[in-house]
């Protein structure tokens, strides 16, 4: 059976050495020492490590059964569940009026990427609910807020979000559940909602499910949706559960991963709802909790790479295969460990350097929402909104691929069931797909974000690079990592100029370029972070840090990004450049 064990060393480097953040000008930020990070990493990991990476397994193998419109979840789920509820951890960065901690996002996502490595499955029921509390807190009313997010936090009731219905999936505007206007101010909702992760369960005694429908009286496409706060139980007055809703699972979909994630068809037959941000205003009020859940996907998609890693490593060092090409390693034995062998070197490192990059550029992102939700800085804000396409569309594509590294490390192990490989791959494919798929991830990079208030944003990340580079090119420790950085960073910019020449007249070119865009940047993104962490590692080996390896092999990792995965953005540019006419040269029936 794989085992997890939470990279706390590496996030304390992170949070205090690359993020510095008790220095840091945010609100909250000055009481985040390293002993009070420490103490609740620490815990978080022993919970994922005894209690939640177990289940992993035997969920994946037993999955959710639906019966008469209830969905039971593998055993042993609902136990830990109340451990993560019994431990406030559902509560940690939410609003202390509402019963939560009130701790910065920054430790919300650093304690989330340990459970989705323990189990990504369970993980997702704590993570919708966050998600629900989040948009409700953001444009509720006062009295929706009383009557739910309290429950939320504490986790005794659960949250949804329900967009996808059978006719359409990207394109909202396509929308056909209805929503009737009634005498007391609430909404009959009626309507099917498709694939719908963590729509019924056993793990909480009420279920709120946030649903977009459309109300009379609004335009067509999204412009005439409203969302739409509809309870599993309705709530007394008193605050209780009251009649069951008319909402129910008619089914849970069979599944290539998540198996322990309930994703289910939802039918709403004349529900009661409740109107949540605005009558055909619901785009804007579900776009809180899609974001949100964006920079949560792109969590997945590395801390899944990370627990998968971890096993490879460990097979590496203890399976003997071979001889190495110079000086045995193991000359009392039949044969070397895999881990001598310089392809299987290679494959650790790839997976390395995309972990450890991942993991400081979505805490460094996340420091951004902070900063822009405890100070009002609109320039944090706009920089995270560029950023996000690329956390959730880049770091889920390389997720998906340092997850089959790790499996391949294994060989044929790897592919059957038994290893667990197996699981850490279905389970991170299904991160390049919900809350919006990696395509459109793309286009909304270079078709919203790119140009956003004429560009500030994107300008703003080039200012970022470049004052960087320009900072630390003259420290000759730092020169192999400012100067490819400097390269990469023009490469950006000069794919960028091309979209602003030709996409005025030629659509496509900038269309059929997205996806190499998206991951150009993405290379930039993880040069610059890896860049901060090789600047970091050094100020620490010169303060006399007593870790000394720790630090070695973090600038070994940097080095060896720069060197083989930064020159991909040459690639992605040629790319980009050759135009739309490749694409599209052959005619549709062709296909």
């Amino acid at each position: 059976m794989p085992r997890y064990s939470a990279p706390i060393k590496d996030l304390q480097f992170v949070l205090h050495d690359v993020l510095d953040v008790t220095r840091a000008d945010i609100p909250g930020y000055a009481d985040l020492d390293p002993a009070f990070t420490a103490a609740v990493l620490s815990e978080a990991g022993r919970l994922a490590s005894d209690v939640l990476a177990p289940l992993n397994a035997t969920g994946d193998r037993i999955g959710c059964t639906l019966e008469n419109g209830t969905v039971r979840t593998p055993p042993g789920f609902a136990g830990a569940f109340a451990q993560l509820r019994q431990g406030g951890w559902p509560a940690l960065d939410c609003d202390p009026a509402y019963g939560g901690q009130g701790l910065p996002y920054l430790m919300g996502t650093a304690v989330g990427e340990i459970f989705v490595g323990a189990n990504m499955a369970l993980n997702m029921y704590q993570g919708l609910t966050h998600g629900a509390y989040s948009a409700i807190h953001a444009h509720g009313t006062a009295e929706q807020k009383a009557t739910y997010l309290p429950r939320l936090v504490s986790g005794e009731w659960s949250g949804t979000m329900n967009l996808t219905e059978p006719q359409c999936g990207t394109d909202l505007g396509l929308i056909r559940s209805r929503a009737e206007a009634q005498p007391d101010g609430s909404y009959r909702i009626t309507g099917t909602k498709i694939f719908i992760s963590a729509g019924e369960h056993d793990l909480a005694e009420n279920i709120i499910h946030l649903v977009l429908a459309r109300a009379a009286g609004g335009p067509e496409g999204t412009k005439g949706l409203s969302l739409f706060i509809v309870p599993k139980f309705l709530v007394t007055e008193a605050g209780g559960l009251g009649p069951r809703n008319r909402v129910v699972a008619s089914r849970i979909e069979r599944k290539m991963g998540i198996h322990a994630n309930a994703t289910c068809q939802m039918e709403y037959d004349g529900a009661t709802g409740f109107l949540m941000g605005g009558l055909h205003k619901g785009m804007r009020a579900m776009f809180t909790m899609m974001n949100e859940a964006r920079i949560g996907v792109g969590v997945q998609g590395y801390a899944v790479a990370e627990a998968a890693l971890q096993n490879a490593a460990a097979y590496a060092r203890d399976r003997l295969q071979g001889r190495a090409a110079s000086v045995p390693a193991n000359p009392s034995g039949p044969a070397d460990p895999l881990i001598v062998h310089p392809d299987i070197r290679r494959s650790l490192m790839d997976q390395r350097a995309f972990t450890e990059g991942a993991r400081a550029f979505t805490l460094w992102a996340a420091s951004l929402i902070d900063r822009a939700t405890r100070t009002g800085d609109t320039e944090a804000e706009a920089l995270v909104s560029l950023l996000t396409p690329v956390i959730k569309g880049f770091q889920t594509d390389k997720g998906f691929d340092s997850t089959v590294a790790a499996q391949q490390i294994f060989g044929g192990h790897g592919y059957v069931e038994e290893s667990g490989m197996s699981q850490f791959v279905r389970d991170a494919r299904i991160a390049m797909i919900y809350e919006g798929t990696n395509g459109i991830q793309a286009l909304d990079l270079v078709g919203r974000k790119l140009g956003a208030d004429g560009g500030k944003a994107i300008m703003a990340f080039f200012e970022l690079v470049t004052t960087f580079c320009s900072e630390n090119g003259t420290d000759p420790r730092m020169l192999p990592f400012a100067t490819p950085l400097k390269a990469a960073c023009k490469d950006l910019q000069t794919a960028a100029m091309h979209f602003l020449q030709t996409a005025p007249k030629s659509p496509d070119t900038a269309l059929a370029g997205a996806t190499d865009f998206l991951h150009l940047m993405g290379h930039v993104c993880f040069g610059l972070i890896w860049a901060r962490m090789a600047r970091a590692a050094l100020a620490a080996l010169d303060r006399g840090h007593p870790d000394a390896a720790f630090l070695d092999a973090k600038l070994a990792t940097a080095r060896f990004y720069m060197a083989r995965h930064l020159p991909a953005t040459a690639l992605h540019l040629a790319r980009i450049t050759s135009g739309a006419d490749p694409v599209m040269a052959l005619p549709a029936e062709a296909f």
